[in-house]
């Protein structure tokens, strides 16, 4: 296992819609293990196989609760429902999130309260977790980037216009750039 190189946003990888996994072998849980080993290095709650620059539908997440209770895994070829996000604004405390390809920046998005999340594990086999909170969050976090989609994509002005300002800033929204968790130090 070893971590990988997160890719930053502007690089093609991240902004287009990933591939299904169709071999289940080796190939795949070797990805999975060094995903995770990616996550917990960063230190994320989720990470999808784009971040690292594989064009694949697969992301893995671990989080803990308020409870206690840890919810790690993989899922690959998800299928996500998601019940009606609440009207209004985002709460800046709340429902602010980041992202490990725009490393250091957070900004609030509303997203639905509830998922339903359908997939294969490493080895192929169908599962079906339903999540409330922070992992229905990360659900839609991560399978929004096997569509393509990051999360700053869905920010409303006046964050929208906060975190290109950002991204600019550090001459990011480039193709090829990345950064190694447990080696590069990138400062907010």
């Amino acid at each position: 296992m070893a971590a990988l190189p997160i890719r930053i946003t502007g690089d093609p990888v991240l902004h287009e819609p990933a591939a299904a996994v169709t071999d289940f072998g080796a190939d795949l849980r070797g990805l999975v293990a060094d995903m995770m080993e990616t996550m917990h290095a960063a230190p994320g709650v989720g990470l999808a196989a784009p971040q690292v620059g594989v064009p694949l539908r697969v992301f893995v997440y671990a989080w803990t609760g308020s409870d206690g209770v840890e919810h790690s895994g993989v899922a690959v070829n998800p299928e996500l429902w998601l019940s009606p996000p609440r009207i209004g604004e985002a709460d800046e405390e709340s429902e602010s999130e980041g992202c490990l390809s725009i490393p250091g920046e957070r900004f609030p998005l509303r997203r639905a309260d509830k998922a339903l999340l359908r997939a294969l594990d490493a080895d192929g086999r169908p599962f079906e977790t339903e999540a409330e909170g922070w992992l229905a969050r990360i659900f839609q976090h991560e399978y929004d980037h096997l569509d393509g989609i990051l999360y700053a994509d869905r920010l409303a002005h006046p964050h929208s216009k906060a975190v290109g300002k950002a991204i600019r800033k550090r001459s990011w929204g480039v193709p090829g750039q990345s950064w190694l968790p447990g080696r590069d130090h990138l400062d907010d």
